[in-house]
């Protein structure tokens, strides 16, 4: 059953995918330039008024899924269509952030409603089997990476350990996820890379120390969305639409200016893209990383139904651009990579799915090894912050009763 819970959730996020990238976004980023930025402002404001038409939603997806597997299988799904349309036009329409959160919480959604429907079968010893299988196999087809989507599901439910005892059900759901979700789209690495990881004491040390770096910043940046998550909570609506719709206006503006480019638009692999070719300037790189950062809050702030983790993937890798380039390093990729694993070992407290989405996304496991030390480094720096608030700090006792 988490097979085909995963099988369901993969189709759904293809879907998902299609409607959100190719049918909306891409006609966004065709709108004349002078029009383009104000695009996510419209966008947050019909989510706005989806969420309240399903009942004054929160726009918690991924948060959800975490409160949904401490509370075993109490996840709502009633809000999942309005939800799941309330991301479309958010992410739809340019605003900065992820189709993760969504994706797990659409698959999480998935696998509480198969196993409510067959609650006899599986007794009260596993109410949330079917949920981690189907939130790992959101992760898994979303980025197309099905190790990471299950370690990933039972990572992010706290902040020092993982639901060990789901594992083989997380693995499986995981498994069909991706299978299902890349019949329909395709098996290219998500991130592209070239070059090989060195191993002398000298680069691995360095991984360590951009780590740290790499902690610092994203602890700053999980504050951040924490008070624009506080501030969506404390406003009316039409408040929040405007405040959060007007500064990524702005920010978009300004990446627009000085890039040439709508890099402060959309999920952000297209900066990554831009930011990694040898010659733009790193001021540019380091404005690019300030915009994405402030778009992303902004976005949370208005309202907006997204994921947290490719902004924390887009991120990391502006910053490990930007410190590969001060030291004139020639594999610049190690640097990215680097900064992606240690941002989202950060950001998610998920260390083992950091450097597990390095090895899937690029392609190319040889970054594991640099990639596991800046994850480490980063996790420490956070102390017990993250960019979700309902992470527990281990695994009850009771995990199952």
């Amino acid at each position: 059953m988490a097979a085909v819970v995963g099988a369901v959730t993969g189709l759904g996020v293809a879907v998902f995918e299609w409607l959100t990238i190719e049918r909306l976004l891409d006609s966004v980023l065709a709108l004349p330039v002078n029009i383009r930025p104000w695009a996510p402002l419209l966008g947050l404001a019909v989510a706005a008024v989806l969420l309240r038409r399903g009942g004054r939603l929160t726009p918690s997806t991924a948060d959800d899924y975490v409160l949904g597997f401490h509370a075993h299988d109490d996840l709502d799904t009633k809000p999942l269509p309005w939800r799941m349309a309330a991301a479309v036009v958010t992410l739809g329409s340019g605003a900065p952030g992820g189709l993760e959160g969504p994706s797990i919480y659409l698959g999480a959604s998935i696998g509480t409603m198969v196993q409510r429907r067959f609650r006899s079968v599986f007794g009260s010893s596993s109410a949330h089997t079917l949920m981690v299988a189907g939130a790992a196999a959101g992760v898994a087809a979303i980025f197309k990476a099905p190790a990471t989507g299950a370690v990933f599901a039972l990572e992010v439910p706290y902040r020092d350990d993982l639901g060990r005892r789901l594992l083989i059900p997380a693995l499986v759901g995981a498994a069909s996820g991706y299978l299902s979700f890349v019949a329909v789209t395709n098996t290219k690495p998500l991130l592209s890379v070239s070059g090989d990881a060195p191993f002398d004491l000298r680069d691995l040390l360095g991984a360590a120390v951009l780590g740290v770096i790499v902690g610092i910043i994203i602890r700053l940046y999980a504050a951040g969305l924490r008070e624009a998550k506080r501030f969506h909570r404390s406003q009316r609506p039409w408040v929040s639409v405007l405040v959060g719709g007007t500064s990524i206006a702005l920010v978009a503006i300004i990446a627009h200016a000085a890039a040439g480019e709508s890099l402060g638009l959309g999920p952000g692999y297209n900066a990554i893209e831009w930011a990694i070719e040898p010659e733009h300037s790193l001021w540019v790189v380091v404005l690019l990383l300030g915009v994405r950062l402030c778009g992303t809050i902004a976005t949370v702030a208005g309202g907006g139904v997204v994921g947290l983790f490719v902004p924390l993937v887009v991120a990391g890798a502006l910053i490990g651009r930007v410190a590969g380039g001060t030291i004139g390093a020639a594999n610049i990729s190690l640097f990215v990579i680097i900064g992606v694993a240690a941002a989202l070992g950060a950001g998610y407290r998920v260390p083992l799915a950091a450097v597990m989405f390095v090895a899937e996304a690029t392609g190319r496991p040889g970054f594991v090894v640099p990639g596991l030390l800046a994850a480490v480094g980063a996790d420490l720096v956070m102390g017990n912050s993250a960019v979700t608030a309902y992470q527990q700090s281990g695994t009850s006792v009771n995990e199952y009763h």
